[in-house]
């Protein structure tokens, strides 16, 4: 049976289509230079806005969707690990597309392209900067003006992040299950989880001692996503024609961002721990990855997402002391569903 509706599985989201996306904390890059991909730290906690009507703000409860607890500054990447059919991926930052740079749609586009295509993208770490580098997805409060989505459109209305699949159209599908049926007839293969993609557990998220339900719904300070380091991270183009998917998104999600003492009072519970120190990462040895694939396009830059500027720019330097990997340490590439979300006006 075709299930329709978004879903939390754990701190997955599921999205009509067979998609899964986890939000993985990490460690935030430098903003000179161009580096390798930074590890998974854990995922951040996933919790359904409908759950919390009574501590969200007003605006969130129209909304609708999910939230997560993230620190100021804090990077993320998404993963698509798991993801079970060909879908079309909209990833939008502040209602801006995360790959084109152009303005949030309901509509797949190929010129410029408006969305990944999954399995074939195993994750995303930040905006489209072209020529295989991204910009890395980091957390800033709405209001400086220091969001994509402020920089993009001169305003900052909406901040979060929102994601909208796609499905094959019907015959296309078809088509790609056979296929599936007979390679598996065919073959035998033995999949593993790299370990980019196996992150641990997600730290500890105690219930705090006083019930949510103590707390009163009120305005709480709104999150966006800026711009951080460079990586090398291709987003790959799509292979098939635009007539090759569904005209109508089969479901999308708002993910709304929240600071770690607003995530305490709405939900009661504690946040995640405060990030990872990168250094001590980088000194204790532990790995940092490369994902190379010379049979992939990258889709092109675009010049609304080329002209974003760092974090930096707007908070100030960063004076978190930064130390290279080694080279050893660089690391080559190659269940149920819960509730469903409810979806809002956005």
């Amino acid at each position: 049976m075709t299930d329709d509706a978004v879903r939390i599985d754990g701190n997955t989201l599921r999205l009509p289509g067979g998609v899964r996306v986890r939000f993985m904390r990490t460690l935030r890059l430098p903003e000179t230079g161009t580096h390798e991909l930074p590890p998974g730290l854990g995922e951040f906690p996933v919790r359904r806005v409908e759950d919390h009507a009574d501590t969200v703000p007003a605006e969130w409860r129209a909304r609708g969707g999910v939230m997560l607890p993230v620190y100021l500054r804090e990077a993320m990447w998404l993963s698509f690990a798991g993801s079970t059919e060909p879908a079309a991926l909209q990833v939008g930052v502040g209602k801006v597309c995360a790959v084109s740079g152009r303005p949030w749609s309901s509509l797949l586009a190929q010129d410029p392209q408006n969305y990944v295509v999954l399995p074939r993208q195993p994750w995303l770490d930040g905006i489209n900067s072209g020529k295989g580098t991204v910009r890395q997805f980091v957390a800033v409060p709405l209001g400086l003006g220091a969001t994509v989505e402020g920089q993009v459109t001169g305003e900052e209305v909406w901040g979060g992040l929102q994601l909208q699949s796609f499905r094959l159209n019907d015959a296309e599908l078809a088509k790609w299950r056979e296929g599936e049926r007979r390679r598996t007839v065919s073959t035998r293969s033995v999949k593993s989880e790299s370990a980019f993609g196996a992150a641990p557990p997600a730290p500890g998220a105690a219930m705090a001692a006083a019930p949510a339900s103590a707390a009163r719904a009120r305005s709480a300070p709104a999150m966006g996503l800026g711009v951080g380091g460079s990586m090398r991270q291709e987003v790959y183009a799509d292979e098939r024609s635009r007539g090759a998917w569904a005209r109508e998104p089969a479901g999308r999600v708002f993910v709304h961002l929240v600071t770690p003492p607003e995530w305490r009072r709405i939900t009661g519970e504690a946040p995640p721990p405060s990030p990872v120190d990168r250094a001590a990462y980088t000194r204790a040895g532990l790995p940092w990855f490369e994902y190379y694939d010379d049979a992939a396009q990258d889709v092109a830059p675009t010049d609304a997402l080329g002209s974003v500027r760092p974090v930096g720019e707007w908070l100030g330097d960063d004076h978190e002391p930064w130390q290279e990997p080694a080279a050893h340490q660089v690391k080559q590439l190659g269940d149920v569903p819960g509730e469903p979300v409810e979806d809002g006006d956005w």
